[in-house]
C-alpha cells in the first residue's frame, strides 16, 4: 500500500503562486492532482505520466499550473500561478499503480489518493 501525502498548500492573494508536493511512501506510475472546492464535486487538475514527459490539464488551469515529478524522490509537484479565488480548494494527490495513461480525468482509475490539503485564494 501506498501512502501519499501533500503539503504547500495555504493562504495566498489572487494572483499569487503556490508549489504543491506530494510524497509517495513508494513506487507509483501515473500521478494526478484534483481538487474539491466547498460544495463541489471533487474535479480534475492534472495528471503526469511515470517518465515525466507526458502531461495533462484540465482546461481551467492550462497556462497557470505546471506539473512535474521528481523519481528519486517519489514525488510529484503542481507549481500554481496567477492563482485565482476559484482555486480555492481542497487539493488531493492520487496515483496508480501501473504506467496506464488514458483517461487521466477518471477517478476511479486511481489506486491510491492522499488526505488533501488546503488552498485559499483570496481577491
Amino acid at each position: 500500500q501506498v501512502q501519499l501525502v501533500e503539503s504547500g498548500g495555504g493562504l495566498v492573494q489572487a494572483g499569487g503562486s503556490l508549489r504543491l508536493s506530494c510524497a509517495a511512501s513508494g513506487r507509483t506510475y501515473l500521478m494526478g492532482w484534483f481538487r474539491q472546492a466547498p460544495g463541489k464535486e471533487r474535479e480534475y487538475v492534472a495528471t503526469i505520466a511515470w517518465t515525466g514527459g507526458r502531461t495533462d490539464y484540465a482546461d481551467s488551469v492550462k497556462g497557470r499550473f505546471t506539473i512535474s515529478r521528481d523519481n528519486t524522490k517519489n514525488t510529484v509537484y503542481l507549481q500554481m500561478t496567477s492563482l485565482k479565488s476559484e482555486d480555492t480548494a481542497v487539493y488531493y494527490c492520487a496515483a496508480r499503480s501501473t504506467t496506464y495513461f488514458p483517461a487521466p480525468q477518471a477517478q476511479q482509475t486511481y489506486d491510491y489518493w492522499g488526505q488533501g490539503t488546503q488552498v485559499t485564494v483570496s481577491s
